[in-house]
């Protein structure tokens, strides 16, 4: 009897001092992350969402692309990776239970599996998974360009010429087959001529912006993207830009052809192109051919009043002498009228005026309609 009485001592002793342990009621989910490259997705965000519960765990990625959270409570989750706010990938109908759960994102892989649910062959999942390599690197390209374009326009606006040429140089080292890139360039070298004290630096300024112009026309007429709708009034103001380069270092012949070309490429704007056209063969000192250029210009656009009065000012400098009076050339009178009739007020208004006055012509009020002069007081 004692003996019995001294076992159930020893259970009870025993029993008591064991160490009392609860049952465990949530599980843990980890796993990692990786994009079509195989690279790991960092600071991005995995989201449990409890279809039977309700419950929601948000879970961060790490730099390495790995997540691991406690805590989860068992049931069915749709599970969706998202990046910069936005949804990668999901998978639905996930099992959680108290033991730990292991789901990795694998896009390389799940591209690969949904390419053999399409029916692709191997050489078509390589060329695809190629596009998409190739997508996503001439995004961060278009990325560092326009950051960089942005930096070279702040400096321009601002006269720092200087920068602006280092920045979009640096460009080019990114990616040499950017027209647009060459063509701000251009602009770059050909507005920091001017500043130039010594003649043969701004020469030399004026010789890059034509090599620059130069490469930005060859790249667009390269190019065969017809999805541009503005591609033939690019390649038109890239032949402008360079057409002025042109005629600020002296080469009006060639500046006056690349003004054709630009005409070519958009004859929308050709009233714009031959006015420009007009005034650097005025400012050469060629009246005759400014003439005609801005002749052409007001048949492209009748309404362009400053062609007309660039015309007369053409004109007036082949008025002769007979006597005592200056006989002007045919024309010369009716552009200056026609200049007021469009623009009574406009800057150049009182000069018009002026000119006609010493041609001995009068104003009009209407082109072809001449404004009465009061009589004459008699004593």
């Amino acid at each position: 009897m004692k003996y019995f009485i001294v076992a159930l001592l020893l259970v009870l002793v025993v029993s008591l001092s064991a160490p009392l342990v609860l049952a465990q009621t949530t599980g843990s989910v980890k796993g990692v992350c990786k994009d079509v490259e195989g690279k790991p997705i960092t600071q991005a965000e995995v989201e449990w969402l409890g279809t039977e519960t309700g419950h929601k765990y948000n879970i961060k990625t790490n730099n390495k692309g790995e997540y691991f959270s406690l805590g989860i409570a068992p049931g069915k989750y749709n599970v969706t990776l998202r990046k910069d706010g936005k949804e990668i990938f999901h998978i639905n109908g996930v099992s959680v239970g108290v033991d730990e759960s292991t789901l990795d994102f694998d896009l390389k892989k799940e591209q690969a599996r949904a390419a053999q649910g399409q029916g692709l062959t191997p050489e078509q999942l390589k060329a695809q998974q190629e596009a998409a390599a190739k997508a996503e690197k001439e995004k961060n390209t278009v990325g560092s360009l326009n950051e960089k374009l942005n930096a070279a326009k702040a400096a321009s606006d601002a006269g720092d010429f200087e920068t602006a040429i280092t920045t979009l140089t640096a460009a080019n080292q990114i990616d040499p087959a950017r027209d647009l890139i060459w063509f701000k360039l251009g602009d770059a070298y050909r507005m920091s001529a001017p500043k130039q004290t010594d003649p043969a630096e701004k020469q030399k300024r004026l010789d890059s912006a034509v090599d620059s112009y130069q490469k930005a026309v060859q790249l667009k007429q390269a190019a065969t993207n017809d999805k541009d709708p503005n591609a033939n009034k690019n390649l038109a103001a890239y032949y402008n830009n360079l057409a002025e380069a042109y005629s600020k270092a002296g080469k009006i012949d060639d500046a006056t052809k690349t003004y054709q070309l630009a005409i070519a490429a958009d004859p929308t704007a050709a009233a714009q192109y031959y006015f420009n056209m007009g005034a650097v063969l005025t400012n050469a000192g060629q009246a005759d051919k400014a003439v005609d250029a801005f002749d052409k210009c007001i048949a492209a656009d009748p309404t362009r009043a400053e062609a007309y009065y660039q015309k007369g000012v053409n004109l007036l400098g082949k008025a002769t002498l007979q006597g005592d009076k200056m006989v002007a050339a045919p024309g010369t009178a009716e552009a200056f009228q026609k200049y007021l009739e469009l623009m009574p007020t406009g800057g150049h208004s009182e000069e018009a005026k002026a000119m006609l006055a010493s041609i001995g012509a009068p104003v009009e009020t209407g082109f072809g309609t001449k404004k009465k002069t009061p009589p004459k007081k008699t004593n």
